[in-house]
């Protein structure tokens, strides 16, 4: 076995922050309701949700071209993009949805979400706002996207349901792929633990453009050319983790860093947490229907793990570095520039393929019910056409929009086929129903079962998880 100059086995400071994700599991002993106390609690009858799939459309995809079109705005609005029918009468997606329409029956479009002038305009308060539901404090408003994540923030939706379920027998309850976001520059806030404790941070799984079926969680390898099955003891490793711990950027409490350790190394030699990962055992007619891009291969991913019974799987949009030159953007849905040809071409198709696929495959195997999907991003797109920032008009791109914006929700006792609120005639504003990123959180909660939100901090204080919003039950 070789060993590192001090005899310590060599794990590297990447390998340790990833493992040390995966050692975590909620340990909150509630069960997931049937039935709820109080108002706001689940209607009698409806099965409570197992699994979250969250799809993040990272840099603020455009709901005026996609899923709230306005054809009869005037054209410095609407765009070349026309609407088409889908499998359920009166609701329309964009032409280049071809496969989502067909899976419309599904679906539940909620088109009338806004952060009500409570957000900066820019990514990172976007990101907070939508994935924890809590409104950006001052400090994204000085710093804007310079704000980085903070001990004291509030925790994702995620770290939340990692929190409140039960924890999984060999897996963690909370997983994200194919990327940390906003990693290695910097990392958006909102999608960590935080306040909770890192013990409830998702799990971060990295996958590639390049090689979308090369789908790996790097926890469960160690560096060089140590393996699993070279591993001489329990106390080898957990020495070379005593060597690492060293080098992570987040401090630790001592309890928390031994049961780290010891479900960090349980992990590394699980045979059953590789099998979940390994996308290969999927039949070659599967991953066609998904497709061959790294969306897909995450969706599918992503329908393994909660076919496994994970309860939050996030999928985070890979940026692709050719979308980032055409469109004046980070390599996602941040379409400055070019807007109408990089959906068209691009993004819009990466999408459609493999997120009709997902619906259609968990419907198949019995699983939508018990699974809520949600597509989500940090904004919308301006609807009048034309960024200052890549030429205005001629540019052809869609600026950050805030004030208005739209999620798709589908599974979990969600009712499909169906349209919630409004916009105005331009898509700018919302209209009818007015929802916020707080309602579409408690939304997920009440999908869940998760009605008590009630925590305690690490000196045992009393608090709640998230005070504001409502969950919109008209949707189930």
């Amino acid at each position: 076995m070789r060993l590192a100059r001090n005899g310590h086995l060599p794990v590297d400071r990447r390998t340790f922050l990833v493992a040390g994700g995966l050692s975590y599991f909620g340990h909150d002993l509630a069960s997931p309701l049937l039935a709820a106390e109080g108002a706001g609690g689940p209607q009698r009858g409806r099965k409570v949700a197992k699994s979250v799939i969250m799809i993040w459309l990272s840099g603020g995809a455009s709901h005026i071209d996609s899923w709230d079109m306005k054809p009869t705005a005037p054209a410095e609005y609407r765009g070349p993009f026309q609407p088409v029918a889908t499998s359920t009468p009166g609701v329309l997606l964009c032409e280049h949805l071809p496969h989502t329409a067909r899976q419309a029956h599904h679906l539940a479009v909620v088109r009338s979400l806004g952060d009500f002038a409570r957000g900066t305009g820019d990514h990172h308060a976007g990101y907070y706002y939508n994935l924890t539901g809590h409104a950006p404090d001052q400090s994204f408003h000085r710093l804007l996207n310079a704000r980085t994540p903070y001990p004291t923030d509030w925790p994702s939706m995620a770290s939340v349901v990692s929190y409140k379920r039960p924890p999984h027998p060999y897996l963690p309850s909370a997983i994200t792929l194919p990327q940390k976001e906003g990693a290695p520059e910097y990392t958006r806030p909102g999608q960590f633990a935080a306040r909770i404790g890192i013990e409830y941070d998702p799990v971060f799984v990295d996958g590639s453009r390049e090689k979308p079926l090369e789908f790996s969680a790097p926890a469960l390898k160690l560096s060089g050319d140590t393996t699993v099955a070279r591993l001489g003891s329990r106390r080898e490793l957990l020495a070379a983790l005593d060597d690492a711990q060293r080098l992570t950027d987040r401090s630790l409490a001592a309890g928390d860093y031994s049961k780290q350790q010891h479900k960090a190394f349980s992990l590394l030699t699980s045979t059953q947490t590789k099998a979940a990962f390994d996308i290969h055992a999927e039949p070659e007619s599967v991953r066609e229907k998904y497709g061959r891009t790294i969306t897909a291969t995450s969706l599918l991913m992503a329908r393994r793990l909660v076919e496994a019974g994970v309860p939050f799987v996030t999928v985070f949009w890979k940026e692709d570095k050719e979308v980032s030159s055409l469109c004046k953007s980070g390599g996602g849905w941040d379409t400055h520039g070019n807007n109408f040809n990089c959906l068209k071409d691009r993004l819009l198709p990466e999408f459609d393929r493999p997120f009709a696929a997902l619906l259609d495959d968990l419907h198949q195997r019995g699983l939508l019910d018990e699974t809520l999907v949600l597509v989500s991003s940090e904004m919308g797109r301006k609807p009048k056409i034309g960024d200052p920032r890549s030429g205005g008009p001629n540019g052809a791109g869609r600026d950050h929009w805030t004030a208005c914006m739209s999620v798709l929700l589908a599974g979990g006792g969600i009712r499909g086929g169906q349209v919630y609120g409004t916009t105005d005639k331009h898509a700018e504003y919302p209209a009818d129903n007015p929802v916020a990123p707080e309602d579409i959180s408690k939304t997920v909660y009440h999908a869940m079962g998760l009605h008590d939100l009630s925590a305690r901090d690490r000196e045992g204080r009393p608090f709640n998880l998230l005070e504001e919003g409502e969950a919109i039950t008209g949707l189930f």
